[in-house]
């Protein structure tokens, strides 16, 4: 009896302990599920604070940028960062992140295989560790993007049938030109407050609305009627041979300018719709003249969209809070064009992210408050606003700035001419610097719409000037990335110029190029005359590209070969290409710096970045250079220039060393310059004649073929300046803003 119990305990407790070891299993394989990302997820994108995820094979590309070192910007690649770091190599592996505040400045470095940038700031960082758990932290398995694709797409092609085959055909067209027209009428009557003239020059671009409305229909080139005749009065019922016009285009627009451009029917379908269509209109034409099929479609639509498979569709195609459809199109605000329009690709040949500084002071007046509008509302016209083209957002300035709408608000011109018929003037004084520092800090964001890929442009209206000093506040908008134009209306009086801060604010705030960046404009009566000029300068974006936001902003120290191989007349062509690159930067000690080293076997500091202040004054350092004759020795050169010029570098300056040689060199490259890429220059190699490929690339920073050039004469080397400046150019302007 007394074994029978003891067997009997011992299976209970071999079978809880089972029990228990099994319920341990299932806990712990829960816990480790780690999810995986890919290789070009940024830190950024992920809401979770702290994560663990696993990275795929592959990940180590320059492709995948990386900001920093140890601790990294969040615009990096979270894959890359942890091969820079060591946590994982090319393999993948699992990673632990963890969010943290963002630092004034990330360095750059050479590791394990991974060059990473260096970034003067950014709005929050991460770390990376080995992907191992941390005691008490409870970690997810779905990670949280900040954001995802709509989960409405699978019922969108069956919600579109249902439309297309409920819609009726002719009437719907004439609601949506009605309801168009009215919204056009109204607009037009807000803005013609002004001179004949002006009002021809609003209306001859009319094509833009039936532009609008091609876009919206599935057969754009086919629409090509001004507006005007396609349109009908707004207080008048649709004129019966508007029939004539093919129903087939006017449903599937209006279908798609609700949907948000969503695509037409799949061709599986294309006999049930038609089929569902006839029906439908069968049904409805029985027993009812002509006039009664116009009121009709008014009832059926508005059935349609309250069909709870439609519901659903508008709820993940529309904001949160969008009754458009609830009420049946009975007042304006339903027939905010906004929502009715496709997103518009726009000018894609001028691609800029744009933000007008508009004058609200008291100043200004009224009467030329509105005049402003008008002006700004006619070049939103020109540029072609659209997804792939320009965007635009206006920010007014009096005693203190205010954003009336950022660059993701509106998507086309035709809405974004209505917003800024909307503005209000603000009053108080023409603080222009103060509101130049709140564009510089606060809407260039990529919350507010801003693309990263696209330069960033700020125009600024002033009527008469400023009552703060604009110097600085430009100065560090363009240290950060932003073109600033000025457009300056209507000088100040005679009698007000005694209460000028800044005579000449113009030519400090913008880069002094010829003119570009500025225009004056004698009245705002003639401002209408500058619309196409203007936008003419801020579409340039090869101009945009090196204008003073990459040439103000860099210690630039040239490493110049001074051996016997050179020649006397051979080294004065190199200098001369050392002055020609020089003076396309703006020089001065707050701006870009000038110095200069030369090498044979030995080498000689010719003079530093503090030496001189002024573009002409470096000029004639460089002209004064003395030839030195000798061997080559490019490794201990580079080594040199990093410990005489760049370690004395400003900390807020791009560190640029342009190394020219012409041949091999009797020591190592490799070692010196990785060196110096690791301390965050940024090195470009010249090489002529009888330099050595490989060495160029291994002096040159990744990626080898944009900071590399070659040529086999000296008297060659002029092609080069306008490339090699354009390419710093650009490697600024990719740099993530803040």
């Amino acid at each position: 009896m007394r074994a029978t119990v003891i067997a009997a305990f011992f299976g209970v407790f071999l079978t809880c302990t089972y029990t228990a070891k099994e319920a341990t299993k299932k806990t712990k394989k829960a816990k480790l599920y780690v999810p995986q990302i890919d290789c070009d997820v940024k830190a950024g994108k992920i809401i979770n604070p702290e994560f663990i995820a696993k990275c795929p094979p592959g990940c180590q590309d320059v492709k995948h940028r990386v900001y920093g070192t140890d601790i990294y910007a969040s615009f990096s690649s979270v894959c890359n960062a942890a091969i820079h770091s060591g946590i994982i190599d090319n393999t993948g592996g699992k990673v632990l992140v963890q969010k943290v505040a963002g630092h004034s400045g990330y360095r750059g470095s050479f590791s394990n295989g991974v060059r990473s940038l260096s970034l003067p700031r950014w709005r929050e960082s991460f770390l990376v560790s080995e992907g191992k758990p941390r005691k008490g932290v409870t970690y997810p398995s779905t990670l949280e993007y900040s954001s995802s694709k709509s989960t409405a797409v699978k019922s969108a092609a069956f919600s579109n049938v249902l439309n297309f085959a409920s819609e009726p055909k002719k009437p719907e067209q004439d609601l949506k030109g009605t309801k168009s027209a009215d919204t056009a009428n109204t607009s037009e009557k807000a803005s013609d407050q002004g001179d004949t003239a002006r009002k021809e020059h609003r209306t001859t671009p009319g094509p833009t609305p039936a532009t609008e409305m091609a876009t919206t229909t599935p057969t754009p080139t086919t629409t090509t009627t001004e507006p005007s005749t396609t349109v009908p009065q707004p207080t008048t019922t649709p004129a019966a041979p508007r029939t004539t016009a093919a129903p087939a285009k006017a449903r599937p627009g209006l279908h798609r300018g609700r949907d948000m451009g969503s695509s037409s029917v799949h061709p599986a379908y294309a006999s049930v719709v038609a089929a569902a269509a006839r029906q439908v209109q069968a049904a409805q034409g029985r027993g009812q003249n002509t006039g009664a099929q116009h009121q009709e479609p008014v009832a059926t639509f508005q059935r349609a969209a309250s069909s709870p498979i439609h519901l659903a569709m508008e709820i993940d195609s529309w904001k949160p809070g969008l009754s458009l459809f609830d009420t049946g199109f009975t007042s304006k605000e339903e027939l905010n064009p906004k929502p009715l329009e496709p997103i518009s690709q726009g000018n894609q040949n001028c691609k800029v992210d744009l933000s007008f500084l508009m004058d609200g002071s008291w100043s200004i007046g009224k009467r030329r408050f509105q005049l402003q509008k008008r002006f700004l509302g006619n070049v939103a016209q020109a540029l072609g606003i659209g997804s792939a083209g320009p965007l635009m957002g206006i920010v007014q300035y009096g005693d203190d700035p205010s954003t009336e709408f950022n660059l993701k608000t509106y998507a086309n011109s035709k809405d974004l001419r209505n917003a800024i018929e909307k503005i209000q003037q603000k009053g108080g004084l023409s603080n222009v610097g103060k509101a130049l520092s709140f564009v510089n800090k606060n809407f260039f964001l990529d919350a507010n719409g801003n693309r990263g890929g696209a330069p960033n442009v700020v125009v600024v209206m002033v009527d008469g000037w400023p009552t703060d000093r604009v110097e600085e506040a430009s100065r560090l908008a363009r240290e950060s990335g932003i073109n600033i134009f000025f457009v300056t209306v209507e000088a100040a009086a005679q009698s007000e110029k005694q209460n000028v801060i800044e005579p000449n604010f113009v030519d400090k705030a913008v880069c002094r190029t010829s003119g570009f960046y500025s225009i004056n404009v004698p009245s705002w009566f003639s401002l209408h005359k500058v619309v196409q000029p203007l936008v003419k300068r801020v579409c340039d974006t090869e101009r945009l590209a090196c204008s003073k936001t990459c040439l103000n902003a860099a210690d630039i120290g040239f490493v110049i070969d001074g051996s016997s191989s050179v020649g006397t007349g051979n080294f004065r062509t190199v200098l001369q290409f050392v002055a020609n690159i020089s003076k396309e930067f703006e020089i001065s000690d707050t701006d870009t710096r000038i110095g200069a080293v030369q090498y044979t076997y030995e080498q000689r500091l010719e003079f530093s970045f503090d030496k001189y202040s002024t573009k002409q004054d470096v000029l004639n350092a460089i002209k004064r250079i003395s030839y030195w004759s000798g061997g080559t020795s490019t490794g201990a050169a580079i080594s040199y220039a990093s410990e005489q010029l760049f370690s004395k570098s400003k900390p807020n300056k791009r560190k640029i060393m342009i190394v020219i040689t012409d041949g091999r060199s009797y020591d190592d490259v490799s070692m010196p310059a990785m060196a110096a890429h690791q301390n965050g220059v940024i090195a470009y190699s010249v090489g002529v004649a009888w330099a050595a490929p490989d060495e160029l690339e291994a002096i040159a920073s990744d990626p080898a073929k944009e900071h590399s050039f070659f040529v086999d004469d000296f008297d060659n080397l002029y092609h080069y300046v306008n490339q090699l400046i354009q390419n710093i150019c650009t490697e600024f302007n990719s740099q993530p803003r803040n």
